[in-house]
């Protein structure tokens, strides 16, 4: 058993009613499989896949709560949460081949009613949405950085338009620096930028609506049209007609850039975007519904721990690295190769950069064709014919996400205040009896901590896809504490980028295993 005395995290401040984050290490699949835009069909580009085992082409609610398993570390969470994952083309080859992927992924699930009310209101059953804007290159109507949020209430601004862009982040990681804030940065830095900048790796982010308009339902076909954001992306106030406040949900993925620092070529999402505009993200509801409503009642702790929710059954790493997809994968999709290289993007889907709304690839929604290791010349032409030049991205420099206390509301760019407090929790992945403790104890200092959120940074040792990667989970930092850890963590002093005070950083050492296709 491991105890843990720790400051408890004040993430995503303002009228937060608690949070947790829903960490899913593992990918359930890795597949042209849409459940949402493609039903019952392939899908154009491929997508990281976690969640329950039941996710399939036609995968609602009951098909997630009739899998066995889930790559999520509570048992009872047999969502399905997916977004499309990130390519490397090399320059000299031509050829694309998938990014590793480091500790799977993070789901929050963000507790903010609306103004003047308690209530967060839980998924329903056969709730789905998507986030983002597939088809997008450009967002060019609006100033990088972001313009201070007390503006936001004006034209063209205050659209729906902005606020989908607005929702999406991409995070320069390096922890020898302050970290960047949240949603800081709108658009994939090119490879240039990545390679002098983002020595750990870039974190895609993204928020997706929490304002439901439950007379458009639970699931409308375009996965969209039921759901708005609030006026400030993650708080804010809800548009009219959309009045039902439910769980705020971000997703994190890390992808390890810093792999390729040596390679010439360019980072393309799997829908042929190297620009970031055109991320997104999808997720389908599989909770017991009066279970989640429970959590969304109960859990209202600010560590954002899910050993903190005594309603969760947490899993250990052999339970949810174990989980795999029971259905078989359709047959066109059978030799697909969706982890490279290759010569095509899988499906064959074409990279376009823009400014004008990419088009649709018909024949990758159809035909695996061009997704092999081997292929056709006349696929990967067909491919390069209307593949259009090296994307053009703003510059946005590095800026530490500036703190926020705790009566403030989210500002773009900032970095989540803290609260202090005590608290331990035991950890179901280490046996009490087994477990061994190291004190670790910090010189007393006279001044008053600082505390800041990292959100969830990782780091990775440099390894082939097929190996394991060993991540380290950065949980909060601060400039004194006392832990009592386990073996399996270890503790490491590092100095911030802004003052000489050293702070401690906890490192859980967890094991993300490659799993591609329906493994």
């Amino acid at each position: 058993m491991r105890g843990v005395n720790f400051v408890q995290i004040l993430a995503l401040v303002g009228t937060a009613h608690g949070f947790w984050r829903m960490p899913c290490r593992e990918r359930v699949g890795l597949a042209r499989i849409d459940p949402l835009v493609n039903f019952g069909g392939i899908s154009e580009h491929s997508h990281t896949i976690h969640g329950s085992n039941g996710f399939g082409e036609t995968a609602r609610t009951a098909e997630l709560l009739a899998g066995n398993c889930t790559t999520c570390g509570v048992s009872q969470d047999k969502s399905a949460y997916w977004t499309p994952p990130l390519y490397f083309k090399d320059a000299s080859t031509g050829e694309f081949e998938i990014v590793e992927q480091v500790g799977g992924m993070l789901a929050y699930y963000l507790l903010y009613p609306n103004a003047g009310e308690t209530k967060v209101t839980a998924f329903p059953t056969n709730f789905t949405m998507i986030a983002g804007t597939n088809d997008l290159r450009n967002f060019s109507n609006y100033p990088v950085p972001d313009i201070a949020k007390s503006n936001w209430n004006q034209a063209p601004y205050n659209t729906q338009a902005f606020l989908r862009q607005a929702a999406l982040g991409f995070n320069c990681l390096n922890y020898a620096k302050d970290a960047e804030g949240s949603l800081y940065r709108h658009f994939l830095p090119d490879k240039t930028y990545l390679d002098e900048n983002c020595a750990d790796g870039v974190r895609f982010e993204i928020m997706f609506p929490s304002c439901w308009n439950q007379s458009a339902g639970v699931s409308p076909p375009d996965g969209k049209s039921h759901m708005a954001y609030p006026s400030e992306v993650m708080t804010g106030d809800c548009p009219k007609g959309f009045d039902t406040r439910v769980v705020s949900l971000f997703y994190e993925t890390i992808w390890n850039t810093t792999y390729y620092k040596h390679r010439d070529g360019e980072f393309i999402i799997s829908n042929g975007d190297p620009t970031g505009y055109g991320y997104h993200a999808d997720f389908i509801m599989g909770w017991d519904e009066d279970f989640l409503q429970s959590a969304v009642n109960t859990c209202t702790n600010d560590s954002g721990q899910i050993t903190d929710c005594p309603l969760f059954d947490i899993q250990t790493d052999a339970e949810y690295g174990s989980c795999s997809m029971t259905m078989d994968m359709p047959e066109s999709l059978t030799h697909d190769n969706v982890t490279g290289p290759m010569a095509t993007l899988p499906g064959g889907c074409a990279v376009q950069s823009g400014p004008a709304p990419a088009s649709s690839m018909a024949s990758g929604a159809t035909s695996a064709a061009g997704t092999s290791a081997h292929s056709t010349a006349s696929s990967s032409a067909a491919s390069s014919s209307i593949t259009s030049t090296v994307a053009i991205v703003p510059t946005l420099s590095h800026s530490a996400g500036s703190t926020m206390s705790y009566s403030q509301t989210y500002e773009p760019g900032g970095v989540f205040a803290a609260v202090q407090s005590g608290s331990s929790f035991s950890d179901s992945t280490t046996s009490s009896a087994a477990a061994q403790t190291t004190l670790v104890m910090t010189a007393s200092s006279s001044t008053a901590p600082s505390f800041v959120s990292t959100s969830y940074s990782t780091t990775t040792s440099i390894s082939a896809l097929n190996e394991e990667v060993i991540v380290n989970e950065v949980f909060w930092k601060e400039e004194v504490i006392t832990v009592t850890a386990s073996v399996t963590d270890t503790v490491v002093v590092t100095a911030t980028a802004a003052a000489s005070a050293k702070k401690r950083h906890l490192h859980e050492h967890q094991r993300a295993h490659r799993r591609g296709h329906f493994a």
